[in-house]
């Protein structure tokens, strides 16, 4: 039976939307039952980092093999593999009983997922090349994936109240069965004769730097940052970068052509790039530890707190592309990461109120949102749009390299900063006479929002602390931190962003 074009575009469409919904909600969901997780799982605030960050140290593995994949072998073909994988790992990671069994699953489910997304977005842009049917599929494309980040928090949280965790993952089979289904019936099989060969060396080298970094920042506070192990794994991660950067210098096809980055435009929006995911994204996964143990919330009610974070960053796009247009995206783009920036200052003074709750906290929580939805579409657009078509996808890839790159860097570096802060004030408030490894585990307890198990660390916390204010206050402490690091951070980044948009004096 044969299908008509239009109806055949529709297929493709809903199938690339439910695709790249799937990728938003996969990483929007998780942050909201990482606090179960640690207490079902019986583990501890580092395995939950690794919970996040196996899935996007793993998108970071694939996102750039796999265009050159779908290139050679057909778009529609890799993208229905990894439909199909996404949909198994998801099971995988659904049927968990250990964190280990859940870090692996997530690891390759990130891997389906980077790879899902990536074909999903070469598929569109071959099947929709008129221009007004190309700028509706895009725009739809945007709002679904708007959906999947805005709503992950409170529909995880629905889920866990009504069901299980397990949900919250097992959700995604019958999902990818019915992506399975459109993309055989609407998606057009394409390639590319001139594909170029794959840069292994490339790939693996980044991705054991990334990987190295993220892992140095993560076990550094129990390995000792001056130990050997630690600095081993730290030098051979500056080597495995190094070793990159050469093989991109001297590859007949290289992964990054780094001679893009003098095109002002481009290294500009990239900046905007890093800023979003230095601050903004990372914070997600922490944030429900705050309104669900600094606020008391439960599970439902902290996910709909967290819509005044996330809700704007779909609302906004369309205005920041009109704002784009009249003023020009180097001033849009600085001055979005200069907004998340004052969301985040705003954020620390609503943390810090008396009467601390999700209204005080209200305002930086709208204000960060609106300066991601102000950010977001603007540097999408001027990376691709700044280079020639033919590197386009390039342009893309280095884009979403370094969003998820920067992402998975701060997810541990705001963990270790949680920390940090919660451990300076219990120093500060409990007796010197308190053990360091139990003062630490103590620490690592209260980041996770595992309150219950803190008497099992510290039996003698019940006469030190008989109302539990010290216990709240350091986690309060350790947040005010964190809220300082991504505001101050992302400011810095928007100063940068500017400078590279500046035209140089003749």
């Amino acid at each position: 039976m044969t299908i008509s074009p239009v109806k055949k575009n529709k297929a493709a469409l809903a199938a690339v939307c439910l695709a790249s919904l799937m990728f938003g909600l996969e990483i929007s969901s998780v942050p909201v039952i990482l606090s179960t997780l640690e207490k079902v799982l019986h583990d501890d605030f580092k395995s939950m980092q690794w919970i996040m960050n196996a899935y996007t140290i793993a998108c970071t593995t694939v996102l750039m093999a796999t265009g050159t994949l779908a290139d050679r072998y057909g778009r529609k073909r890799i993208f229905i593999i990894n439909l199909a994988l996404f949909g198994i790992t998801s099971l995988l990671c659904g049927l968990a009983q250990s964190t280990s069994v859940l870090i692996i699953g997530r690891f390759l489910q990130g891997m389906a997922g980077g790879a899902m997304l990536t074909c999903a977005i070469a598929i569109l842009s071959h099947q929709f090349q008129e221009g007004r049917e190309r700028s509706k599929a895009f725009a739809m494309w945007g709002v679904v994936v708007g959906i999947g980040l805005g709503f992950g928090p409170i529909i995880a949280g629905l889920i866990v109240a009504v069901l299980n965790w397990q949900w919250v993952f097992l959700a995604f089979v019958p999902l990818t069965l019915i992506t399975l289904i459109l993309a055989f019936r609407g998606v057009e099989e394409s390639s590319d004769p001139q594909a170029k060969k794959l840069d292994i060396v490339g790939i693996i080298t980044l991705s054991l730097s990334v990987f190295g970094l993220t892992y140095f920042i993560t076990q550094g506070p129990e390995l000792g940052f001056t130990s050997i192990t630690a600095i081993s794994i730290i030098v051979a991660a500056a080597i495995s970068f190094i070793i990159f950067l050469f093989v991109e210098k001297t590859h007949a096809h290289p992964m990054f052509d780094f001679s893009v980055f003098r095109v002002r435009n481009l290294s500009g929006a990239i900046m905007g790039s890093i800023g979003m995911n230095f601050s903004f994204w990372p914070f997600i996964i922490y944030l429900p530890i705050y309104f669900q143990n600094g606020l008391g919330y439960g599970v439902v009610v902290a996910g709909l707190s967290l819509l005044a974070y996330t809700l704007p960053t779909l609302v906004v796009p369309p205005l920041a592309e009109r704002l784009s247009l009249r003023y020009q995206p180097r001033f849009v783009i600085p001055l979005g990461l200069f907004t998340i920036g004052l969301g985040f200052f705003l954020m620390k003074l609503g943390s810090n109120a008396d009467d601390a709750s999700w209204l005080t906290m209200l305002p930086g929580s709208l204000l960060a949102g609106i300066g991601l939805g102000l950010t977001n579409t603007p540097v999408t657009n001027t990376a691709t749009g700044s280079v020639q078509s033919s590197r386009a996808g390039m342009a893309s890839g280095i884009d979403i390299s370094a969003r998820l790159i920067t992402l998975a860097i701060n997810i541990a570096l705001m963990g270790f900063i949680l920390l940090q802060g919660i451990l300076f004030y219990l120093k500060k408030a409990l007796p010197k006479s308190v053990d360091t490894a139990k003062l630490h585990s103590l620490g690592e307890k209260i980041a996770t929002g595992n309150f219950a198990s803190l008497k099992q660390v510290l039996p003698e916390l019940s006469a030190l602390d008989p109302s539990g204010a010290t216990v709240h206050a350091a986690l309060i402490h350790g947040f005010g931190w964190v809220m300082l690091y991504g505001g101050m951070g992302v400011w810095v980044l928007a100063i940068i962003s500017f400078i590279i948009f500046s035209p140089r004096k003749a």
